[in-house]
């Protein structure tokens, strides 16, 4: 089943300054997306009879080796439990014990992945009341990408079993979130940006804008990012693992 892409169509005199305009618009490196190219654009006969160039900018799944600073996460995301999965482990708070046995618990998963990376480990405090503290652990080494996975799918599977077995080791259940070259922050800046990129579009154009597919911690991201937005609102639509965010017009919302 094909999946939708984040994309964003430019019209300017040519190829490249329509590229140029689409990466000022979204915020993002040339490398973080695909062009295509849908009008060379044509300038004519003695300048009559000319055409624009025009492209569609889509925005890929991750963004790879970018060095662009990263924002401090607004609110803490981490794959939550289900079903027998947490059975009789009630809600906890990180401390030193239980985030030195999750660096433990990570560097002899990778070791059994032969992978060679330098695992870290630090508490995080609480963004506010509602919030918990979390152990954060940071994952440094020579091309990790086969960590990380298509849209961090791997990466949300490892971060996943690891908070499994801390917990169960600590008899309650630990916030924890697993980062790998940055890649947690580089993602929510991503998204961010995109999030407010595509309210202006959809502003623009009067049109709804449908986002990609997202697991549950990107859509709330996107839900986060705009909703104080004076203009637009967001809604969630369709069944995992293709549940998207579909940015609105509020006074288009449909009752």
């Amino acid at each position: 089943m094909s999946q939708e892409k984040t994309v964003l169509e430019v019209i300017a005199a040519t190829v490249e300054e329509a590229t140029a305009k689409g990466l000022a618009q979204l915020g993002l490196p040339a490398d973080a997306v695909d062009v295509e190219i849908l009008d060379q654009g044509s300038r004519g006969f003695l300048g009559l009879g000319g055409r624009q160039a025009r492209i569609r900018l889509v925005i890929k799944d991750q963004l790879e080796g970018t060095t662009d600073v990263v924002e401090a996460p607004a609110h803490h995301e981490w794959v939550e439990p289900v079903g027998e999965d947490i059975a009789g482990l009630a809600q906890g708070e990180a401390d030193e014990e239980t985030a030195e046995t999750a660096r433990k618990v990570v560097a002899e998963l990778l070791e059994k992945m032969q992978v060679q990376a330098n695992v870290s480990v630090r508490l995080v405090p609480p963004a506010d009341e509602k919030d918990r503290s979390l152990v954060l652990v940071e994952v440094e080494g020579n091309d990790l990408s086969i960590l990380i996975g298509r849209r961090s799918e791997t990466l949300n599977a490892l971060q996943y079993i690891t908070s499994l077995i801390v917990s169960k080791q600590a008899g309650r259940w630990v916030p924890l979130m697993i980062d790998i070259q940055g890649c947690r922050g580089r993602r929510e800046r991503q998204l961010r940006v995109m999030a407010r990129k595509m309210a202006e579009q959809a502003i623009n154009t009067g049109r709804r804008q449908v986002l990609e597919p997202m697991p549950a911690n990107e859509r709330r991201i996107i839900h986060l990012e705009l909703r104080n937005h004076p203009l637009v609102t967001t809604e969630s639509t369709g069944e995992e693992p293709n549940r998207k965010v579909t940015i609105v017009l509020k006074q288009t919302q449909s009752s």
